[in-house]
């Protein structure tokens, strides 16, 4: 077997290894061991996201008659213990891949040749099966003069030692929101500019106009406008923006988030007959396996769902298809769970309300998180919970969440959603501790009604 990536795909050698299967295993890594989420993604960025999340909490603490004052913010030793954190996990990886006797451990690149044959450095490999976990990196959009002035991605905003006194960010999306929350609480100056009318658009809109409320008092954001041009102007960076009308914009540097693309360049899947699609996303069947017999792929490498716990799943799913004794599985994507980490968080799962009304009709439950006691208690204004439910089984369809700990509180609804029936009757059986803000999601399902709020 081939592994190529060192994310998800390790569940599978993982397991394969404690199962005492008589494999001959190569496992390819081009990047840092580990993959995305350990080394540029989930793990470091959360990592600073934290200490963000404290100033913000001493920042508002007058709410509380609590007078606090921040003497100073270590901006270097927090990223320094961010990527100590990660180098000492990568580096705990990479030994136990090259102590194994049954892997084969590459740091290069890998690219196929021919049918199930790789080149990887000067050799030439071959496997009976193929795991592609071949990740994604940072979209650069074609804007004028971007190349020529340079500017950070969200894999080189985490090798940043000091801190930057002002920052614009191309792109309105949840590495968007997340690193200029981050970076707004550290001190910088932060301009948001995003394509879209909605910050972070894949949301609910009240919770983009929520989210864009909140996050306003730390920084400025710009929706609806399309980065035409960039420029520099002594030793500022300038943007040129056009929208409604037009916009300049100078900082000292440019953090790019406009979305990810896929390694397929370097990989060639072409040359073993494994398709790709207009944007270069591996195409898999719904037993993720890709054109070719016998290769699958998952994770970022197919463009769907780009989380950590998705491409977990789809591990599984390869592996009980690559190597299980049974029927095949399907992949289901009902209901996969998502949340952006800023203040306040934003959690959903499932449908969108307007993308369930095409589909069927729905009940729509709502609840302000200051419905509940200790929504109140914490003042959590404009925060709230919203479920969608078919009417006619009550199965939960889809739920968002705007406000403190909603990636906490959404998890009861996933639950639900991946029970036998998916329906919503457990929540009103159970008992929700009183108070705590587990009641908003309670009240929700106890709102439904069937127009829009």
């Amino acid at each position: 077997m081939i592994v190529i990536g060192t994310g998800s795909a390790m569940n599978i050698v993982s397991t394969l290894l404690r199962s005492g299967e008589d494999l001959n295993i190569a496992v390819i890594e081009k990047d840092q061991p580990g993959g995305i989420c350990l080394t540029r993604g989930c793990i470091p960025s959360k990592m600073i996201l934290y200490p963000a999340e404290v100033v913000n909490t001493i920042k508002e603490a007058d709410r509380y008659g609590i007078e606090a004052k921040i003497k100073n913010i270590d901006f270097s030793r927090i990223m320094k213990d961010m990527r100590e954190h990660v180098n000492e996990e990568s580096k705990s990886i990479e030994r136990s891949l090259k102590k194994s006797n049954k892997i084969d451990f590459y740091q290069s690149e890998a690219e196929f040749v021919s049918d199930y044959t790789l080149k990887v450095g000067r050799k030439k490999i071959q496997g009976d099966k193929i795991i592609l976990c071949t990740g994604s990196r940072p979209h650069l959009p074609p804007i004028d003069g971007l190349k020529q002035i340079g500017a950070l991605t969200s894999d080189t905003f985490l090798k940043m030692k000091s801190r930057p006194e002002s920052l614009t960010i191309i792109g309105g999306g949840y590495i968007a929101a997340e690193y200029g929350f981050f970076l707004s609480n550290m001190g910088t100056k932060v301009n948001i500019v995003g394509r879209s009318d909605n910050l972070v658009a894949g949301e609910e809109p009240k919770v983009s106009d929520v989210l864009k409320k909140k996050l306003s008092k730390h920084m400025k954001i710009y929706t609806g406008y399309e980065v035409k041009k960039v420029g520099k102007k002594g030793n500022k960076k300038v943007i040129l923006a056009e929208g409604d009308k037009r916009l300049t914009l100078e900082s000292e540097e440019i953090l790019v988030a406009t979305g990810r693309t896929p390694n397929t360049d370097i990989l060639k899947p072409n040359k073993s007959g494994i398709k790709v699609n207009s944007k270069g996303w591996i195409k898999v069947d719904r037993y993720l396996e890709t054109s070719k017999p016998n290769i699958w792929a998952i994770g970022d490498a197919i463009g769907k769902h780009m989380f950590k716990h998705v491409a977990n799943y789809e591990s599984q799913v390869v592996y009980r298809n690559a190597f299980g004794d049974g029927d095949k599985i399907s992949v289901n994507y009902h209901a996969v769970p998502h949340a952006i980490f800023t203040y306040p968080e934003v959690a959903s799962v499932g449908l969108g309300e307007q993308e369930a009304r095409r589909k069927t009709d729905v009940l729509v439950g709502y609840s302000s998180y200051t419905d509940t006691a200790k929504g109140r208690i914490i003042n959590a204004d404009d925060c709230f919970v919203k479920v969608i439910v078919e009417p006619s089984n009550y199965k939960i369809l889809g739920a968002h969440i705007i406000g403190p700990y909603a990636s906490i509180l959404i998890q009861e609804i996933v639950n639900l959603m991946y029970s036998d029936d998916g329906t919503i009757a457990p929540v009103y059986r159970g008992m929700h501790i009183h108070p705590a803000l587990s009641e908003v999601v309670e009240r929700a399902f106890y709102n439904l009604h069937s127009h829009e709020h």
